[in-house]
């Protein structure tokens, strides 16, 4: 019997930490025994969405492939972790809902970091460009952003260390099987 994958679903806010801490784990995981594949939400959008916009219908199409590649990838004992804003909640729930139970496991992390600390940390200068209209439809400024109402874990980006955030994920992780509590000899 093969080992059980995993989708890692981390949402929030552009900037709120998802890939940071995506980053963060993924040799953490590696190293307790299991494989991971990141689906970056940038690297997805140019590679696998390359054309989409960024109107709702667009932005679900995108969510949807991401969460089709996830499943494939943790029904096959992987860890696949997604770490793209997936700013509306009835999208996501359609990716959890197609996750092979038999052979993986769902994990919605919310990624919550408030938007005058996302605006703060703006190293790509996106909510600048929101805020002076050159971006339309941006997540949290003229777009809506609908925060997990029953994630698995919330992690506080605002107020947590790195290590404090991805130590409350782990935790969760060992808790239920998905993760070793260390590292393999």
């Amino acid at each position: 019997m093969s080992k059980k994958g995993f989708v890692l679903w981390f949402t929030g806010l552009s900037g709120a930490g998802k890939s940071t801490l995506a980053e963060y784990l993924t040799p953490i995981i590696i190293e307790r025994g299991t494989n991971v594949e990141i689906l970056d939400g940038d690297v997805v959008r140019t590679n696998l969405s390359k054309g989409l916009g960024f109107s709702k219908e667009d932005r679900d199409t995108n969510i949807r492939r991401i969460g089709f590649v996830a499943n494939l990838l943790a029904r096959n004992g992987v860890c696949a972790i997604t770490a793209a804003i997936s700013p509306y909640e009835g999208v996501r729930n359609e990716c959890r809902a197609i996750v092979d139970r038999k052979h993986a496991e769902f994990v919605e992390v919310y990624v919550e970091a408030p938007l005058s600390v996302v605006e703060e940390r703006d190293t790509k200068g996106l909510y600048k460009k929101a805020r002076a209209g050159e971006i339309k439809n941006f997540t949290g400024i003229d777009d809506p952003y609908e925060a997990p109402k029953h994630a698995e874990i919330v992690v506080h980006t605002g107020k947590e260390s790195i290590e404090e955030s991805a130590n409350k994920i782990l935790k969760f992780l060992e808790s239920k099987g998905l993760v070793a509590k260390t590292a393999r000899v």
